[in-house]
């Protein structure tokens, strides 16, 4: 369903995308490049692959990084203040209006050449970075944005939009590019560089109404009466995802800059290693023997046993098939040389508390979790022998079609936006049979498929609210950007920050980056005033991680 392309390409055409402007005619003519590329005639085809590739590899990175810690999915044991700690101070937001402005100019191009599919396309991806924007840091700029070229200070120094107004402007142009698909051909389009669906346009259709569920969902606390009427017009028309191969996904692309490679341990063993499971997804995973859970994580390299009759805390030793060995092995030993040993380390549980769990991880944002739960070799970026780190197969494998893709929104998404609302009460068919069908498009998704019938049992629908978003969570494993809009906006699941997080809250949106304080001053201070500051605001004031943006305030989620 998908097709890679060849980077270079694109790289050597946006890098012909170069406006040269003179004071006169004769430096214009002067500075004009010989060899640049008019973007009055740019070809939307090679606009495409870029504003695709680097929106989902964004979302990725967003997913797999900062609000995996965030949604304690992972937590890392170096360098990790950001990812453990909300430390989320002058983030930036440049790389999504560099997409966007890419976008715009293929939009345009579309509309020039009357070719309904690339405005189709442009409209859905502009709202979907648009949503990341409005959905991390709050208001932004919206109606102004992307028009400096325009040259008045209007443009030069936009107005932030209230998050209000960009979610409403993501509906209308998700609306707009339903409109322009269902009459949109494929002629002209070059099927490979569409990197999501090979210029399939039905699969378009199903992904733009996907994307107006999820903001029709965010809304529903907001303007309940206009989410429930769009997602029942929606689940009526029968067009939206409804099988993992409709996923809106980018496969592995294995380019120095895909998300998954940099995190391989060929090429960056201890950046690998920083990666570990958080406590609380590995409690929620073995509470429910979730089959997932050696797909998302490996166990621990040696299980601690206890060992009453030990007359030390700990063994300084490991073992291996219960007999002492005298060295500490390397990532690579431990899966390739060692794979069928165990390894063991004795402790007495009257003189010592670890876990023995054959899968352990690090609780949230706690002090030194380099040496948690007794690592004979902490440091930053080194194995944590009694911890468990992402599964192998996320550092040795990656090729087109498997399971290391970067998800932009699923089946499973879907499915369990129809879960909640049918318990809302909205006409969208029976919740558990949505949530069965999201539960089992997710085991789909990470391989596990042939688990759902024994599977199910363990989670047996029971007609609750944080039950369908719990498992949503689940499902949105390396996806943890939806998770945090949907803990944000229901409280689901249900989470507590750690001792070293600097409130007793997870933290809830981005600061807004020093550029916009540098060169946008008065327009930043208005945004400010939209903020409602919280008792966890702290320090910070109105620009903390921990005030509320429009869509929270007057609500008690997630606090």
């Amino acid at each position: 369903m998908k097709n890679l392309f060849e980077f270079r390409k694109i790289a050597v055409f946006l890098l012909g995308l170069i406006l040269v402007t003179g004071c006169d005619d004769q430096l214009s003519e002067i500075n004009t490049n010989p060899y640049g590329i008019d973007p009055a005639n740019a070809n939307p085809n090679l606009l495409m692959p870029s504003v695709l590739s680097s929106s989902a590899q964004s979302y990725l990175g967003l997913g797999f990084n900062d609000l995996a810690g965030a949604m304690q999915y992972t937590q890392k044991n170096g360098w990790y203040s950001s990812h453990n700690n909300y430390e989320w101070v002058s983030k930036s937001w440049t790389g999504w209006y560099d997409i966007l402005r890419t976008n715009n100019l293929m939009i345009t191009r579309g509309e020039e050449l009357d070719n309904d599919f690339f405005q189709g396309v442009g409209l859905t991806m502009k709202s979907f970075a648009f949503g990341n924007i409005a959905d991390l840091w709050g208001d932004a700029p919206y109606m102004d944005a992307l028009k400096g070229d325009q040259g008045s200070d209007q443009f030069q120094f936009p107005k932030f939009d209230s998050q209000e107004v960009i979610y409403d402007g993501i509906i209308a142009d998700l609306q707009s590019a339903a409109n322009l698909l269902s009459s949109a051909s494929n002629e002209g389009v070059t099927s490979g560089n569409d990197l999501l669906y090979g210029g399939n346009i039905d699969s378009w259709k199903r992904f733009t109404n996907s994307l107006l569920l999820r903001y029709y969902m965010r809304l529903s606390e907001k303007k309940p009466d206009v989410a429930k009427a769009g997602v029942e017009a929606i689940y009526s028309s029968g067009i939206y995802i409804e099988s993992c191969d409709q996923d809106a996904t980018l496969d592995y692309t294995g380019g120095a800059n895909d998300i998954w490679i940099t995190r391989h341990v060929r090429l960056n063993p201890d950046d690998f290693q920083r990666y570990q499971a958080c406590q609380t997804f590995i409690d929620q995973l073995t509470m429910t023997n979730d089959p997932r859970l050696p797909v998302f994580f490996d166990s621990v390299r040696v299980q601690w046993v206890e060992d009453e009759t030990l007359s030390v805390a700990a063994e300084d030793f490991i073992r291996a098939n219960g007999e002492p060995i005298e060295s500490i092995y390397t990532f690579d030993q431990f899966e390739e040389e060692y794979a069928d040993v165990k390894f063991t380390r004795h402790f007495n549980p009257n003189m010592a508390d670890y876990n023995s769990d054959l899968y352990v991880g690090l609780p949230p944002s706690i002090l030194t979790p380099e040496s948690y739960n007794g690592n004979p070799i902490p440091g930053q970026g080194t194995q944590n022998l009694h911890v468990s780190q992402l599964d192998p197969y996320y550092a040795t494998a990656g090729q087109a079609g498997d399971i290391l893709q970067a998800r932009i929104i699923s089946a499973a998404e879907v499915s369990f936006i129809f879960a909640e609302a049918a318990l809302k009460g909205w006409n969208v068919g029976d919740a558990e049979m949505h949530y069965n069908m999201g539960i089992e498009q997710s085991l789909e998704a990470w391989g596990k498929s042939d688990m759902y019938e024994e599977f199910i049992d363990e989670v047996a629908f029971d007609n609750s609210m944080e039950q369908v978003l719990t498992q949503k969570w689940v499902a949105n494993w390396s996806n943890g950007t939806e998770a945090f809009a949907d803990y944000r906006r229901t409280g689901y699941p249900d989470l507590e920050a750690g001792p070293l997080s600097p409130q007793p809250q997870v933290a809830i949106r981005f600061q807004y980056g020093n550029d916009e304080y540098n060169n946008n001053t008065d327009n930043i201070n208005a945004a400010l005033n939209n903020l409602e500051v919280t008792e966890f605001s702290g320090n910070f004031g109105a620009d903390s991680q921990w005030s509320k943006p429009w869509l929270y305030q007057g609500t008690n989620n997630p606090f």
